[in-house]
């Protein structure tokens, strides 16, 4: 597995970066975190763009994102992910394939020029994908050509050819097109392992296992099947992940909170637990991680506007 299996396997989120952990070890470049999906300015070192897909699409995909970057010689930026529990259907210029999430923190090396095509499939779509267990996904991935796909090298071709004109759109178009002739059809299973997923992201009250399975109505072994088959994750992955996240961007952004008040918002029993859970998922402690992201936040601002 590469380092780019290990990064452009996780691109997904209700907001434009959640999941993007701040990028602390390049001054003066702004992040991937730093730009939404509005912020595509040409000059841009690294920026992120996503796409809604067409809506008779939309119980298959939740978006469409490309990444490009244009750095200066000799600049590196490592981009750490929370992978989010779905699976991506990704493109790049030598590769393609589908990844699965990557059970802790994820990275990718951006240097010189590059860009990717990616899809962020819902939950539970990857089953119908792969040959396999979808656990085999966890920390992998499967190349296009040996999913149960039709015209697998028409699609990498079609789109390779769109993004290296720059012409996003029409990847979007070709990807759609293909996508509707794979005639897939999603199960009860998957349909409820979404709505399973959705809780878990959005419920502040969903703390443990068995909140989970209350809130789906749902027997907690009956919950741990349907997670297991669908995702090949874990309900603890999805509840803990999500809050690792929300205290990632939290921790990252302009008035940061203090750690006891985070804590209690998140619903750890305190600051202890808190630190214990994000350095176990993170690598870091979270006053590290809080102040080596203000220090290159405060790098970005010092620099010179790239605008006209």
């Amino acid at each position: 597995m590469t380092t780019s299996d290990a990064y452009w396997r996780s691109r997904a989120g209700a907001s434009a970066v959640k999941g993007v952990l701040a990028t602390t070890d390049a001054p003066g470049i702004a992040p991937l975190a730093a730009h939404a999906d509005a912020q595509v300015e040409a000059r841009a070192p690294v920026r992120l763009a996503r796409y809604v897909v067409d809506p008779t699409l939309v119980d298959l995909v939740r978006h469409v994102w490309v990444p490009r970057w244009q750095l200066p010689p000799g600049a590196v930026v490592e981009q750490g992910v929370l992978d989010y529990p779905s699976a991506n259907l990704v493109i790049e210029a030598d590769a393609a394939g589908l990844h699965g999430p990557e059970a802790g923190r994820s990275h990718r090396r951006l240097e010189a020029t590059g860009w990717a095509f990616g899809v962020l499939l819902q939950p539970g779509v990857a089953r119908l994908l792969t040959r396999g267990p979808v656990r085999a996904l966890l920390g992998g991935s499967v190349p296009l050509d040996e999913l149960r796909v039709t015209d697998a090298a028409g699609l990498a071709h079609d789109v390779r050819i769109a993004l290296e004109a720059g012409d996003d759109a029409a990847g979007v178009a070709v990807f759609e097109r293909w996508l509707a002739r794979q005639h897939l059809v999603l199960g009860e299973d998957a349909r409820l392992v979404r709505h399973v997923v959705e809780l878990a992201e959005h419920d502040r009250g969903i703390l443990r296992a068995e909140d989970l399975a209350r809130a789906s109505g749902l027997g907690l072994r009956t919950l741990q099947r349907l997670v297991r088959e669908q995702l090949g994750l874990t309900p603890k992955w999805l509840i803990r992940r999500y809050r690792m996240q929300e205290a990632a961007a939290a921790l990252a952004a302009p008035g940061a909170p203090a750690l006891a008040d985070l804590a209690a918002d998140l619903g750890f029993a305190d600051q202890a637990h808190l630190t214990r859970e994000f350095r176990a998922v993170i690598g870091e402690t979270p006053r590290r991680y809080g102040l080596a992201a203000a220090a290159a936040a405060a790098s970005v601002a010092s620099r010179p506007s790239s605008r006209a």
